[in-house]
C-alpha cells in the first residue's frame, strides 16, 4: 500500500518561499509512478500545480505556478518536492502530494485529482501580506 507524508507547510510572507516535501513508502521504487502536487483553498475545488514522472523526468506545471515553483525528485530518498518561490496570498491553501502508477511521458494533462490513487493528508501554507 503507498503511503504518502507531506511536511513543509507554514506560514510566509508575500515575496517568500518554502519547500514541500512528500516522502512516499510502501514500494520500493518510484520508477512507475507520477506524483502530483495538488492545492485546495478553503471554498475551493482542488487544483493540480505540478507533477513528476519518477522514471523519466517528465512534468508538468499549472499556469498558475509556472515560472514560480519547481517540482524536483530524489529516487534514493523516494521524496519529492515543490520548492515554491514569490509566494502569493492567493497560493494559501492545503498543499497535498498524490501518485499513481502510470506512464506518461508529459504527453497529456495529468493534473487532475481523479487521475491519482494515493492520497496523502495535506500539509496546510499560509501566505500573509
Amino acid at each position: 500500500q503507498v503511503q504518502l507524508v507531506e511536511s513543509g507547510g507554514g506560514l510566509v510572507q508575500a515575496g517568500g518561499s518554502l519547500t514541500l516535501s512528500c516522502a512516499v513508502s510502501g514500494t520500493s521504487t518510484l520508477d512507475e509512478y507520477v506524483i502530483g502536487w495538488f492545492r485546495q483553498a478553503s471554498g475551493k475545488e482542488r487544483e493540480g500545480l505540478a507533477c513528476i514522472s519518477v522514471g523519466d523526468g517528465a512534468i508538468q506545471y499549472a499556469d498558475s505556478v509556472k515560472g514560480r515553483f519547481t517540482i524536483s525528485k530524489d529516487s534514493a530518498t523516494n521524496t519529492v518536492y515543490l520548492q515554491m518561490n514569490g509566494l502569493k496570498p492567493e497560493d494559501t491553501g492545503v498543499y497535498t502530494c498524490a501518485a499513481e502508477e502510470v506512464g506518461w511521458s508529459g504527453t497529456y494533462d495529468l493534473l487532475v485529482p481523479h487521475a491519482f490513487g494515493y492520497w496523502g493528508r495535506g500539509t496546510p501554507v499560509t501566505v500573509s501580506l
